[in-house]
């Protein structure tokens, strides 16, 4: 009984220590850490909507993370409306923008799809380089608001504020790739990644699923390029558009496990941390290390291991299973072959 409930419990454990972290551990560099843990989670879920679930492999997510924070900066630093509602309206941008490429998009397979959603994405960061209104190449700046006020989305005080606010956004984006999963659509996705012509032949509309896949992603990474605009305080072209970005989304899911709930977070978990000592540590001395880093582990994960860390972590429970169970099978064995040759 307690062993089928271990998971929950497990779940419970975790959220009361996510809950508790910037109070048990309130050193600046890990709760910033921790920060962009999460924030990362939110993006590889985000992705894994559309990449995990549909099978469409997108390098060009930054488009929608990137609208995300200028639209919210822009009704800010132009008309002063809350960030919140800015968010809002990003997400808003994000949809229409995504229906605009989606649609034309899906009707490309494979490869082809991915190189589309990477020309799309070098297309926003041009034109954002180019847009004087929007700030150019150099990009904004957010105007400093003093006083820690959640209407204002600004903390200067205490950074664990953005840490409850982007949990909040990490459960929120959890429950949303929840329903996915275990929804009609979810089942449909997945007849889709497997076989988009046997999917259509079982009268799926396979464009417009993705499409749905394709509009709710967009949503959440926006979102998400909401609150990174109001954490760091600045958007340019270089690091909201930028492919690194997408390629980083893509694998944090990649790396944790595709199409599965878990697998974006435990990713973001394993790969974050290395990004941020990579930063700190090397200082900048190894320009574009990462992106070479990035690039070999999509290689190795792809041929070595495509499931992921989960699928690591599903295959090792496996041969525990059948481990205990070959043993139980030993052990009852060894006690009938003693009690039959105590009765001859």
């Amino acid at each position: 009984m307690l062993r089928n409930r271990l998971p929950q419990l497990a779940l419970i454990a975790l959220l009361l220590f996510l809950i508790a972290f910037p109070t048990l551990l309130p050193d600046p560099f890990l709760l910033r850490t921790m920060i962009l843990i999460l924030l990362w989670s939110v993006l590889g879920l985000a992705w894994n909507v559309i990449g995990g679930y549909a099978g469409q492999v997108s390098f060009g997510h930054a488009i929608f993370f990137g609208l995300g924070a200028y639209t919210s900066t822009l009704m800010l630093n132009n008309w002063g409306i809350s960030p919140w509602i800015g968010m809002i309206a990003g997400a808003i941008v994000a949809v229409l923008v995504a229906i605009v490429i989606g649609w034309p998009s899906f009707r490309l397979a494979g490869h082809y799809f991915a190189i589309a959603t990477i020309a799309a994405g070098e297309i926003f960061a041009v034109l954002f380089r180019n847009l004087k209104w929007a700030g150019g190449a150099v990009g904004l700046y957010l105007p400093i608001v003093r006083g820690d006020r959640l209407v204002d989305f600004q903390f200067n005080e205490s950074k664990a504020n953005y840490y409850y606010i982007i949990l909040a956004m990490l459960i929120g984006a959890g429950l949303i790739t929840y329903a996915i999963e275990r929804s009609r659509m979810g089942y449909y996705l997945k007849a889709i990644r497997e076989d988009p012509d046997a999917a259509r032949s079982l009268g799926i509309n396979v464009t417009r699923y993705k499409l749905y896949a394709m509009v709710i992603s967009a949503a959440m990474a926006a979102m998400a390029g909401t609150f990174y605009a109001q954490f760091v305080l600045y958007v340019s072209p270089n690091t909201v558009f930028a492919l690194a970005l997408s390629i980083q989304m893509a694998l944090v899911a990649i790396l944790g496990g595709t199409g599965t709930l878990a697998g974006p977070i435990i990713g973001a978990a394993v790969l974050i941390p290395m990004a941020e000592y990579t930063r700190v540590y090397l200082a900048g001395r190894a320009g574009g290390l990462h992106l070479v880093v990035y690039g070999l582990l999509i290689i190795l994960i792809s041929i070595y291991q495509p499931g992921g860390l989960m699928a690591l972590l599903r295959n090792w429970r496996q041969r525990r299973a059948q481990r205990a169970l070959t043993q139980q099978a030993t052990v009852t064995a060894t006690v009938k072959g003693g009690a039959g040759d105590g009765t001859v």
